[in-house]
């Protein structure tokens, strides 16, 4: 593992969990066309025509906008506990298991500021990651090995009990119902990157306990 590991993890974590979170600005898509790799992640979206018609604002306001009220607010349920309880009820609550976690780790929600009814909506799950990738960082910077160890035992359980377990599902049906190639192609990069990012986890955790 290297530091432009973790950074190249934290920007991508910080990138979906944003786009998962709430509507884009224009802020937020001038960073992904300042940033050529980032770009490239987005294929159908960086070949869109539009870009080339209409002003970032008028896309916003005209696309992306309905798009994400249909994907998040409207169509589906971005929230973990619908996919993993038996009665489809969102668990806004203490029952909720990821609030345990969050609350161990001292990861406070803001749900006004973030648009969501529960902390266990998808953007703030990838935002948990990134959060913990920022600590990582921290651990790797001091060269503390327990540390380090520890938190990446934490992405690991998080990822396989939580994101994994039910993510998959929602964005394969975010990627159908997308009416934007912006929200096309980010729920297949949300899917592609989890999926390996969990893979690397392990290897990591595997070097450790041999060394």
């Amino acid at each position: 593992m290297t530091i432009e590991d973790i950074e190249n993890r934290t920007v991508l974590y910080g990138l979906i969990s944003r786009l998962m979170m709430m509507e884009v600005d224009k802020t937020f898509l001038e960073s992904i066309h300042r940033d050529e790799a980032i770009l490239e992640m987005f294929p159908n979206y960086k070949a869109w025509s539009k870009h080339q018609e209409l002003s970032m604002d008028m896309l916003k306001e005209k696309y992306y906008d309905v798009d994400f009220a249909n994907l998040f607010l409207m169509h589906l349920v971005p929230y973990e506990s619908f996919y993993t309880r038996e009665d489809q009820m969102i668990e806004s609550g203490g029952d909720n298991p990821v609030i345990a976690l969050y609350n161990a780790l001292d990861f406070r929600v803001e749900l006004d500021k973030a648009r969501v009814v529960s902390p266990d909506h998808i953007g703030v799950e990838l935002e948990f990651m990134y959060l913990l990738n920022q600590a990582l960082k921290k651990a790797y910077e001091a060269k503390d090995s327990e540390g380090i160890k520890e938190i990446l035992e934490i992405q690991r359980g998080f990822l396989k009990d939580h994101l994994l377990e039910w993510a998959p599902l929602f964005l394969i049906n975010m990627k159908k119902e997308a009416q934007t190639p912006l929200y096309h192609d980010g729920a297949e990069l949300v899917l592609e990157f989890l999926l390996s990012d969990y893979e690397y986890i392990v290897k990591q955790i595997n070097g450790y306990r041999e060394n």
